[in-house]
């Protein structure tokens, strides 16, 4: 599924964010991205939907090369990749309709169709009788609800999410693991950019700390391993 190989990110002010990543991530697995802050764990995000190319190395991801890969190539790639963000990223003047069905418009899905799973995935995480809201009109959690039936209307491969119980408080995070466990259960690979030590500590899945750009640690059914 993913497949990192001697991937080092170095950026134009000489900032050094990873150094020598070599990492395997199999379809199915749901994996926790650890580590201090500026350790380089956004940037390895960035790196599985090409918003990031390594400055050395190989990126592939379901078989493709993303380092190789042409510019008008990687709207295609996308389409198999959900992405949540902590910030949400919603369309301030669209309903939670459109916001979710926006993702299926900009591929040309029909209308009938846009509706059908549209309507179905705002179900599956919960938010059914929410259509009409805006996202002001929303909490956070219902909004993080809402990034996460975008980034999995398309039944991608590849689920990543940077932070994305960060801005929530702690029972609102939970209600938001327990919708990407179970959408890990369907099949999809998730990959989770953390800070949230009581998260990773209970739910004990495969575990990557990321310190200076460099893999410290990889374990199965690992802890957070850092005081917060």
């Amino acid at each position: 599924m993913i497949q990192l190989t001697n991937v080092s990110k170095t950026y134009p002010n000489g900032a050094r964010a990873l150094i020598d990543v070599n990492l395997k991530i199999d379809k199915g697995e749901f994996v926790f991205l650890v580590g201090p802050s500026g350790a380089g764990k956004s940037t390895l995000i960035k790196l599985f939907y090409r918003d990031e190319i390594p400055t050395r190395g190989q990126v592939q991801i379901n078989g493709k090369n993303l380092v190789r890969m042409k510019e008008r190539e990687v709207p295609y790639l996308r389409r198999s990749i959900g992405v949540v963000f902590q910030d949400f990223k919603l369309l301030p003047n669209k309903t939670v309709f459109e916001n979710v069905a926006f993702a299926l418009e900009v591929i040309g899905v029909s209308k009938s169709e846009v509706k059908v799973r549209t309507c179905a995935t705002i179900e599956l995480v919960g938010l059914a009788g929410k259509e009409n809201s805006f996202p002001n009109e929303l909490s956070g959690g219902e909004q993080q609800r809402v990034c996460v039936a975008r980034a999995v209307i398309n039944n991608p491969a590849l689920l990543v999410a940077d932070e994305p119980t960060g801005n929530l408080d702690p029972d609102t995070a939970w209600e938001i693991m327990d919708l990407l466990f179970s959408i890990n259960k369907r099949g999809t690979t998730v990959v989770m950019g953390t800070h949230a030590r009581a998260i990773v500590d209970k739910m004990q899945k495969r575990v990557i700390a990321i310190e200076n750009g460099r893999v410290a640690r990889d374990e199965e059914n690992g802890g957070y391993g850092y005081d917060t």
